[in-house]
């Protein structure tokens, strides 16, 4: 049923591209640490590099448990499932590493998400992941599921967040943005600027 693939390209990154939501999942080293599974899906928000390599946006609003494990182990999944069309289930598993706001790198990561107005959702890091393992499953228990349109939620309320400082005390306020549920170093801050 299900099938490993080489890379991501063809029918596989087209199938990833077209989808208006995945999942991450990612988990602590330590056996009692706590196993996050996030959904992401601001439109525009997610990327392919190359046959290897995918990226995405991290916004604020929510923990920062994503970025506490990358920075601890490294470790991640992404998923896609179809909740229309023919069924299918896709999941990258690799490495992921956080890519902060004063890394020379990136400017030039935000390049690729050229429909999201960073400024307006919080935008705290890009998320880089290098595929070690790209696999399909059926999806056939998986429910069709309409999409209608994006929330628009998002960017009114980090809209408030309208200039820097104000951003860096939203996260300094939020309880697991500096570190993780399980005490892992988190969001590094105050963060720094947005130069963009």
């Amino acid at each position: 049923m299900g099938k490993e693939y080489e890379r991501i390209d063809g029918r596989l990154r087209t199938f990833i591209e077209q989808q208006k939501i995945f999942f991450t999942a990612t988990a602590p080293l330590a056996g009692d640490g706590t196993v996050n599974l996030s959904p992401k899906g601001v439109s525009g928000s997610f990327a392919v590099l190359d046959e290897l390599t995918v990226v995405y946006l991290d916004f604020s609003g929510s923990n920062a448990e994503t970025i506490a494990h990358l920075r601890e182990n490294g470790r991640i999944t992404l998923m896609w499932c179809a909740f229309d069309g023919p069924p299918n289930i896709v999941r990258v598993h690799g490495r992921g590493e956080p890519v902060f706001r004063d890394d020379p790198r990136f400017a030039e990561l935000v390049k690729h998400f050229p429909s999201v107005d960073v400024h307006t959702h919080g935008l705290r890091a890009v998320i880089v992941v290098t595929a070690e393992l790209i696999r399909d499953t059926c999806g056939y228990a998986v429910p069709f599921m309409d999409y209608r349109e994006d929330r628009t939620l998002h960017a009114q309320r980090f809209r408030r967040e309208d200039d820097e400082t104000k951003l860096t005390a939203y996260c300094e306020r939020k309880e697991h943005v500096a570190s993780s549920l399980d005490g892992l170093p988190g969001l590094p801050l105050p963060l720094p600027p947005l130069s963009l």
